[in-house]
């Protein structure tokens, strides 16, 4: 069985846009004292094909004042040749910040891991400060998302067939085991989750 644990985007080179992430993260905390307020508005983030941002500020106020900066930066990256290549919206095709960031991933408002801004980052654009990096994953594209998932079972025909049901990767465990000729309830989260084998495996 053969599968990867997530994707790498873009996988087609032309559409790659390196930004620099510091320097949008370093501009916006300019933009928070400029406004009058004293202090480092970030006090984390995770940028790789997509933002994650904590603020020090959790208030509507602030998580507003965030997204609204990232829609409006624009800047210019570069492409898979180094060359200079533009963006706009901080490189974001969607910004959810505050509540709209807790309700994207079903946690309660009040929740202090839930990140103060997510951004989907727009399709090829990775947050870099560097020239090497050619894809990233942990975004939303598809290419980040979707996986293959070979199998190869002996005794189950002489051709290969493809089956274009939609599949996860948490169904490799308990097909492993039914192969096997095991229990795949043996393991509790394939109980708790009603995780079912792979179709067209018997």
């Amino acid at each position: 069985m053969i599968s990867a644990k997530h994707g790498q985007s873009p996988t087609v080179p032309a559409l790659l846009t390196r930004i620099n992430d510091g320097a949008i993260i370093d501009a916006l905390n300019a933009a928070w004292n400029a406004a009058g307020h004293p202090g480092t508005l970030v006090a984390f983030s995770v940028n790789d094909d997509g933002m994650l941002i904590w603020l020090s500020d959790r208030s509507p106020a602030a998580t507003g004042f965030a997204a609204d900066f990232l829609r409006g930066y624009a800047g210019t990256g570069n492409d898979i040749t180094s060359a200079p290549k533009p963006f706009t919206s901080s490189g974001l095709a969607t910004i959810y910040a505050g509540t709209a960031a807790s309700d994207l991933i079903g946690v309660p408002h009040d929740d202090a891991r839930v990140p103060d801004v997510i951004g989907i980052a727009q399709q090829g654009v990775v947050y870099t400060a560097k020239k090497g990096k050619i894809a990233e994953h942990g975004g939303d594209a598809p290419a980040d998302r979707d996986v293959p998932i070979l199998v190869v079972a002996p005794g189950h025909g002489p051709h290969g067939v493809t089956i274009s049901a939609p599949v996860e990767t948490a169904q490799i465990a308990p097909t492993i085991l039914a192969l096997l000729g095991l229990d795949p309830d043996d393991i509790g989260a394939v109980r708790i989750e009603h995780t079912r084998v792979l179709p067209g495996i018997s």
